[in-house]
């Protein structure tokens, strides 16, 4: 879930500036620069307006042997055929000028008449597409990412053990593996700028799911329980750190030679529609930001979904209409419908204590939420990106699902993952139940559906209250860890009604 998750989360604002400035003074040193400095300042628009795509794709068909003789392929024979550099490699191989650019009086650009405004478009997003994949390693190259996970106490405020120290121990030693990766600074990313994302969606589809192809930490699994079920969360955080950096060289360095990387495309894909001619570079502390917080909530989701935690809602704010009253300080009013995060407690099993089935209450460490290291996570949060993901696969809603839609939200550049942060849907994907086709119903003690935290409440669900289908409300049942779970349905099973779920 996180990839596609922290996948999704790079789509930050960048605006810092690159590198190289090729912007034109004005006067003598914009005289001297030669034809080309016409073009400097270039858009998206004149990229598109010049056809610069078709321009591309001639040139390469053209100068095949040229880029197949070269050791630097694609950049190095456009570096060759454009300003005379035959080692314009722009491979992330640790040399800091293998793609620098400036094309002020190169004598070689100069002379290629009406080519030169083309060249030049493709020289600086060749050059621009370089210093986006290292932007993005150099955003990781540092110990602030996985800052906040760095806590003993942070895997202990979102679980609350049963019986046992061992189940929050094996969760302590999963979180502290991962938190060990991130602070290697072992890059993650897809995808660049918000406005890049809007102005090319095509280009910034190839670059996620290009980026979704980051390795994974594989844990070794001990033989018992407890660690099979929570090393799901070292899995999910392991997908978001290991290898990217890799990946992010590996991308780099086959674009630029002119393979295509992994099936997503090769250079043209990227560069397409002047994606990167007037990319402002990477915003490198915004996307430590956006990471933190999308590992933060992941993480928060993964615990979450191992206890019997869930969102009740559909009626209308305010309540009052016969199904009970959830939390205020734990809901949100959405399109005229409230909605309440829920943590059932599970009981003591005393058959002589009134806290024997259990009762209600804030999911562990919900208060922690939306201050401090947990800031950009909240309530409201939660419960938004939850609905999201029970519309668009109810409680089915997995890391291909992830992977899909970031895809597709990009592509169609009807939404931008990281600049939404955690609302987005699959950040939380807390079972949902619609309880609003329990309204005007006549089912016994239906008045309880909705309970506020207390210590001696405990709904009463006798009914089929996810929207008024049983089925839907086994599998809600089932989702939210309640399987076989008694104490919602202790009064109806005492009263002689059937229950199915």
């Amino acid at each position: 879930m996180i990839v596609s998750l922290l996948t999704l989360v790079l789509f930050s604002n960048s605006v810092t500036a690159l590198p190289a400035d090729t912007s034109p003074a004005h006067g003598f040193l914009h005289r001297r620069c030669g034809t080309v400095s016409q073009f400097y300042n270039q858009k998206q628009s004149d990229w598109q307006s010049h056809n610069v795509d078709q321009w591309l794709s001639s040139w390469i068909s053209n100068h095949s042997s040229d880029i197949s003789n070269n050791p630097y392929g694609f950049a190095g024979a456009f570096g060759n055929w454009a300003i005379g550099n035959p080692d314009w490699s722009c491979r992330d191989d640790g040399s800091s000028s293998s793609c620098d650019l400036d094309p002020c009086d190169n004598r070689v650009l100069n002379s290629l008449g009406d080519d030169i405004r083309p060249a030049y478009y493709v020289l600086e997003s060749i050059n621009r597409l370089h210093s986006y994949f290292m932007g993005m390693s150099q955003s990781f190259s540092t110990s602030s990412i996985g800052a906040s996970l760095k806590k003993e106490s942070w895997s202990t405020t979102f679980y609350q053990p049963k019986n046992n120290d061992k189940t929050i121990s094996t969760i302590r030693e999963i979180l502290n593996a991962v938190t060990a990766v991130v602070g290697v600074a072992i890059a993650f990313a897809t995808a660049g700028a918000a406005p890049v994302v809007a102005a090319s969606a095509a280009a910034m589809s190839t670059a996620v799911g290009a980026g979704m192809s980051a390795g994974s930490i594989q844990l070794q699994a001990e033989k018992d329980d407890t660690l099979e079920k929570d090393a799901q969360l070292g899995d999910v955080l392991g997908n978001i750190v290991v290898g990217s950096l890799k990946t992010f060289t590996a991308i780099n360095n086959d674009l630029m030679a002119g393979k295509n990387y992994n099936n997503q495309g090769d250079i043209t894909s990227y560069i397409k529609n002047g994606a990167f001619v007037d990319f402002g570079g990477v915003d490198k502390n915004g996307v430590i930001d956006v990471i933190n917080a999308f590992l933060i909530g992941n993480a928060v989701n993964e615990l979450w979904r191992q206890q019997k935690i869930f969102i009740l809602g559909g009626g209308k704010c305010g309540d009052g209409e016969g199904i009970g009253s959830g939390p205020k300080d734990y809901s949100i009013c959405r399109d005229g419908k409230a909605w309440y995060l829920y943590y059932w407690h599970e009981g003591n099993g005393d058959p002589f204590s009134a806290k024997q089935w259990g009762y209600v209450t804030m999911p562990p460490g919900a208060d922690k939420l939306g201050q401090g290291d947990y800031k950009d996570v909240t309530i409201a949060n939660v419960i938004n990106s939850s609905i999201d993901s029970y519309n668009v696969a109810e409680y089915k809603y997995d890391a291909s699902k992830a992977q899909e839609r970031v895809k597709e939200a990009i592509e169609g550049a009807w939404r931008n993952p990281g600049y939404q942060g955690t609302s987005w849907e699959g950040t939380f994907t807390i079972p949902v139940c619609d309880v609003s086709g329990a309204v005007g119903q006549n089912w016994e003690g239906k008045e309880y559906i909705l309970q506020e935290y207390d210590a001696n409440a405990r709904p009463v669900w006798c009914g089929p209250i996810c929207s008024n289908d049983w089925d839907k409300t086994s599998r809600f049942i089932n989702a939210a860890n309640m399987g076989g779970f008694k104490s919602p349905k202790h009064f109806c099973l005492e009263d002689g009604i059937a229950i199915h779920y």
